[in-house]
């Protein structure tokens, strides 16, 4: 039976979460066995929160280290902490938002670049795709869903192509916010074409 191991990391206040149960419910609707495990820690604005979503029959709770087949991360430092589930086939979605640590803010710590964050996990074996945060579109003069943009990079790629398509996706994401779906589906189709440009 085919399984999909999901990482999911970012901060408080991103809808990182969210992203787990859009592509929990197009798997659902498809009738795949989906397990989502998310773990908010300290859920205040700014902490970190990750999940772990697996597709397949009998797999627990936790997926083991460098086997995550797709890690998507909202913020660019803690992609780093994702790094230990890489595999060589393991394709790496980044939104590259920056959200400085106390640490940081006080001169006491360094935040690492984009080139050094790109180049650490690409040399852990992963297909790097980064979307940068200066590049999101603006839907009727607001910035569009940062978390449902990424969500249609990580569709792009083709890291879920073998058990949903984009339209799967975009259907779940629609069934979510039937009130708000234009200005969602607008930011997961703007997510889509940007990851393929970088794909070319």
């Amino acid at each position: 039976m085919k399984k999909l191991d999901i990482f999911i990391v970012g901060v408080g206040g991103q809808g990182v979460l969210t992203i787990g149960d859009i592509i929990a419910m197009a798997m659902g609707e498809k009738n795949y066995i989906t397990s989502f495990y998310p773990t908010k820690g300290m859920a205040q604005r700014g902490g970190f929160v990750k999940a772990q979503l697996r597709i397949g029959e009998g797999l627990g709770p936790n997926i083991p280290l460098k086997g995550a087949d797709v890690i998507i991360s909202m913020e660019r430092s803690e992609s780093l902490k994702a790094a230990p589930y890489i595999h060589d086939k393991t394709k790496f979605i980044i939104y590259g938002h920056t959200w400085f640590p106390t640490g940081v803010m006080l001169g006491k710590d360094n935040y690492p670049a984009k080139e050094a964050v790109v180049d650490a996990l690409a040399g852990a074996g992963a297909q790097v795709v980064y979307l940068d945060e200066e590049d999101l579109p603006l839907y009727e003069g607001a910035p569009m869903a940062e978390n449902i943009y990424l969500l249609g990079g990580v569709v792009a790629t083709g890291a879920l192509e073998e058990f949903v398509s984009i339209a799967d996706i975009a259907e779940a994401i629609a069934n979510k916010w039937p009130k708000g779906a234009e200005r969602n589906l607008a930011s997961f189709y703007a997510g889509v074409e940007a990851a393929k440009k970088l794909l070319a």
